[in-house]
């Protein structure tokens, strides 16, 4: 072994034990998603309670019926970039579909939500420009933000004010400016004030950016987060994914026109890489189908939140997400371990996907899931928020 690569195992040694000591390695499990909220895992069948499956499309007879269709007729893969040869014409189809659900002129679609949000941000923002970012958000939204190479400003979560003053402070020295937030936050399941946002950013002329990956197809019955106000409150870009309540692969954003072929032309995750294949747009297609015909089932998952939430004397939920924080990080994995051995699976979820001293049990709801489960989850669950109480 070279002094080189010698080095680099070290180096790689070094930072696991340092991640092992603070509980905060993680490690790949396989596991095989079952219909109905099943996941077998490690020999045992348990309900699933932290998938972002919302409607349960992924095993949906006619969204695999589509998706197999689609792979009978254009091939496993998408050969290319759209660019080049990779525009099959089921990618075209969903942008005009999902731009018409959206209230707006055009579409986009990228190989992934992430991707999406590496892409937007740095083809409309550069050195000179201002981003403003809710501390909260999405990872791929701050880093989409870094990456553009503008003046990045940390807000303080849904907190109007904070992102006034911030505002009024560094707008005027910026050339353009840009406000990114998460619709429904993934993590904690609140919706940003997007009819507030959207004031100030009229007022001080920025563009907002609302990733609404988590709002699709469960709120509002199934119109997303601009739908959870009244009138609607539209963003200048809205965002979202094709991979939760659609259960396909992928990510999107809805805007005007000029907007998204100015992307076409300059977002880089769309130019250098390979379009996605057939068979998954194909999937997204026939769900949003059943999204646009089925408000029963798309207002399921949050029903069943609140149906948990008031079993635990826990604050009514606006999304199908849950937070149960318990602060430490080795608490909280000892939580999810003891809810895997009553059956469940609810992943701990730690530092830095939330912040120090938050750590939590991120507990998600499915139109599939059994009324009889979310109570017998909420039977669980409820002993451990009241120790938790206790011990505040």
């Amino acid at each position: 072994m070279s002094s080189n690569t010698s080095s680099l195992e070290e180096f790689a040694a070094r930072k696991l034990s340092g991640l092992e000591r603070r509980h905060l390695r993680r490690r790949l499990v396989q596991s095989e998603n079952r219909p109905g909220m099943v996941i077998h895992r490690d020999g045992r069948e348990l309900v699933n309670f932290c998938s972002n499956d919302y409607l349960g499309m992924t095993h949906d007879p006619s969204v695999i019926a589509a998706s197999q269709a689609a792979t009978q007729r254009y091939g496993a893969g998408s050969g290319a970039s759209r660019l080049v040869t990779g525009g099959h014409p089921l990618l075209f189809e969903l942008e005009q579909r999902l731009a018409a659900f959206k209230g707006t002129e055009d579409c986009i679609i990228f190989g992934s939500g992430y991707l999406a949000n590496l892409a937007i941000t740095p083809a409309l923002a550069g050195p000179g420009d201002l981003v403003l970012v809710d501390e909260l958000a999405h990872a791929c939204l701050h880093s989409g933000a870094k990456l553009s190479g503008a003046e990045v400003i940390v807000f303080r979560h849904n907190d109007l004010a904070d992102l006034e003053v911030r505002l009024a402070t560094a707008r005027a020295g910026a050339r353009h400016a840009m406000i990114l937030t998460d619709g429904v936050f993934s993590m904690d399941g609140d919706l940003a004030p997007v009819p507030g946002l959207i004031e100030l950013a009229e007022r001080f002329d920025a563009w907002l950016l609302v990733d609404d990956a988590h709002g699709l197809g469960v709120v509002a019955q199934g119109r997303g987060t601009a739908h959870a106000f009244s009138p609607p409150a539209r963003a200048h870009l809205q965002m979202g994914t094709l991979s939760k309540s659609l259960g396909s692969y992928g990510g999107y954003l809805c805007a005007s026109r000029t907007v998204c072929e100015l992307l076409r032309t300059r977002a880089r995750p769309l130019v250098f890489t390979t379009a996605l294949p057939p068979a998954t747009i194909a999937a997204a297609l026939a769900a949003l189908e059943l999204v646009e015909t089925s408000p029963e089932r798309c207002g399921r998952p949050v029903e069943l939140a609140r149906r948990f939430a008031h079993q635990c004397g826990l604050a009514e939920p606006a999304s199908p997400i849950v937070p149960v924080i318990i602060g430490d990080e080795a608490e909280a994995l000892a939580a999810s371990q003891s809810l895997q051995s009553a059956g469940f699976l609810v992943t701990a979820i730690r530092p830095p996907t939330v912040p120090r001293g938050t750590a939590r049990l991120r507990i998600t709801f499915s139109a599939t899931h059994q009324d009889s489960d979310v109570d017998a989850l909420a039977r669980t669950v409820a002993p451990m928020l009241h120790t938790l109480e206790a011990a505040s």
